[in-house]
């Protein structure tokens, strides 16, 4: 297969239809035919089910010390949204390249697979990796799994640098995470006989209000120095959606909700993770004591850690290197980066585009912010000489 253009890699990419709810597999088969087509073996790991599969691959001398390019292959829903042109196609037009995942974050996959043909053919005295995982918008749950498999295959890289959109600027920090969904079973009766029910909601506020507490305590500590850099300055709990009850005259029978928490780095979010469960435990215990068939159950479905800023580190000298930015940055969204930083790399978050075009209808990279991309890719691969 000829060597593809950046471009041409972007159009193949979004071409794919990988919303998180579908297989990836079309698009891993292509990319994985691509490669070899050009001399590069590439692995997969696959999900429990075989529905999907992440894919990395190795260039350059068998050795550590490489870097690592890191993105994900699946994309968010366009359900019920009106976009101006198909969202399958990349469309150019106005300083743009419309489709889904331009921006977020295939964009940065098509540079990355561009640049590591490229490394092959060129050749490099560093190597040069790439990593595509799966399931990054469920809530990053297939990268550990993958960079597992990695470092049972593959040389270790030194530099891990994860391109989700930060319009090229280094981003060295950022929140950790998890989130729980929550079921509260109520047991039904009329609500004039409220004492001899449970009502699923009004007991499930117990639980929201244990939410909102922790968050006014948390938010009288001191800051720290590390949390003085993240907008807002402090860890958070939320609650944003919630559903239940049948009428306004009935316990309602079941409540369901979910709690995310954005930890920031270097606090301990299994300790509070274990907090929540303790709290939803002795509420279970309670309705149970009133009817047996009450209770709470939890489902953990997500757990991100966070990205701690790191001592000279080596992806952020590499970032600062090929950016010729000297400026640093944290966001309080989670990244793919912790789970990097956690398995023993060195990792930074770096990529083209705005953060605020991901999932949105049209979604959008600019021509400056492609370029801006391809300018680092071509810094990379003359580093790597």
């Amino acid at each position: 297969m000829n060597e593809l253009t950046p471009r041409q890699v972007l159009d193949h990419l979004v071409g794919f239809p990988t919303v998180s709810r579908r297989s990836n597999l079309d698009l891993i088969d292509w990319l994985e035919s691509y490669l070899a087509s050009h001399g590069i073996e590439a692995h997969r790991h696959w999900n429990e089910d075989r529905s999907k599969a992440a894919l990395f691959a190795h260039v350059g001398p068998w050795e550590a010390g490489g870097v690592v390019l890191s993105g994900h292959s699946d994309v968010v829903p366009v359900d019920g949204q009106a976009w101006s042109s198909d969202p399958w196609v990349v469309t150019e037009r106005d300083g743009r390249l419309y489709g889904r995942g331009t921006c977020d974050m295939k964009g940065y996959v098509a540079q990355a697979v561009w640049a590591l043909v490229r490394a092959k053919h060129q050749g490099v005295t560093r190597p040069l990796q790439l990593a595509l995982s799966y399931d990054e918008e469920l809530g990053c749950t297939g990268a550990p799994p993958m960079i597992a498999a990695m470092q049972a295959v593959l040389p270790q890289a030194s530099a891990a640098v994860i391109g989700e959109p930060s319009r090229m600027k280094l981003i060295h920090g950022h929140k950790g995470g998890t989130g729980y969904h929550v079921h509260v079973k109520g047991f039904e009766v009329h609500s004039s006989l409220l004492p001899y029910g449970v009502s699923a909601i009004m007991e499930g506020a117990r639980l929201i209000g244990w939410v909102n507490a922790k968050n006014t305590e948390i938010q009288a500590r001191p800051i720290t120095d590390i949390a003085a850099t993240f907008y807002p300055p402090f860890t958070t709990l939320h609650v944003g959606m919630i559903q239940g009850g049948t009428a306004h005259n009935i316990t309602a029978a079941d409540c369901k909700f979910a709690v995310e928490m954005r930890v920031v780095p270097g606090e301990d979010a299994e300790a509070l993770a274990a907090e929540f469960e303790a709290e939803a435990a002795r509420l279970d215990a309670a309705l149970k004591a009133v009817r047996s068939e009450a209770g709470v159950t939890l489902e953990r479905f997500f757990g991100v850690p966070g990205l701690r800023p790191e001592v000279d580190g080596a992806a952020e000298h590499l970032a600062r290197q090929l950016t010729g930015d000297n400026s640093t940055g944290v966001v309080s969204y989670g990244t793919e980066a912790g789970q990097f930083q956690e398995a023993g790399y060195s990792a930074v978050v770096c990529g083209p585009g705005d953060i605020a075009q991901a999932h949105q209808v049209d979604e959008y990279l600019e021509l400056s912010e492609w370029n801006a991309g391809l300018r680092f890719m071509e810094n990379l691969l003359e580093s790597l000489r």
